[in-house]
């Protein structure tokens, strides 16, 4: 667990997640159900790079999905945890292409990053825009641990 002023956070493997592992089947299955088939990626796994930024107002995930079209991507905030799942399919060869070098990644992906701190979820925003993910949560102000005064009224 990481804390950056007043959030911390914590990166969550994907041995790990099998709390999660619920979830994460049923975003894949969603996709398998209504991506084109030039969108799904058959077979292999994938590892986009994600970056985690606080300011005053917000957290924002930055993740890496190069080459992903927006509906190809599902996220899901539950008990605190962020998951980014999504495909990446191989762009389409010919036979009469040869590779003499492939680095990137193909196939499914699921990250998932553990935030603590509030957030108001349903004002959050999720752009795609030049290969990059940008999710931004607007933090709500947290009141537990101050005191409130309670009026007494009587009768």
């Amino acid at each position: 667990m990481r804390t950056y002023g007043s959030v911390a956070f914590s990166l969550i493997p994907s041995t790990e997640s099998t709390e999660l592992a619920d979830d994460i089947r049923e975003l894949f299955e969603e996709l398998s159900r209504t991506l084109r088939h030039g969108q799904r990626a058959y077979s292999g796994e994938c590892h986009p790079s994600l970056d985690v930024l606080e300011s005053d107002s917000t957290i924002e995930v930055i993740v890496d999905v190069a080459g992903v079209a927006p509906d190809a991507i599902r996220l899901l905030f539950r008990g605190g945890v962020l998951v980014v799942a999504g495909e990446k399919a191989p762009y389409a060869t010919s036979d009469a292409q040869t590779f003499h070098l492939v680095e990137r990644e193909f196939g499914r992906f699921a990250r998932a990053v553990r935030l603590t701190g509030a957030f108001d979820i349903d004002s959050t925003t999720a752009t795609l825009r030049d290969g990059e993910l940008r999710i931004l949560l607007p933090k709500l102000e947290e009141r537990r641990g101050r005191p409130h005064r309670i009026p007494v009224q009587g009768r």
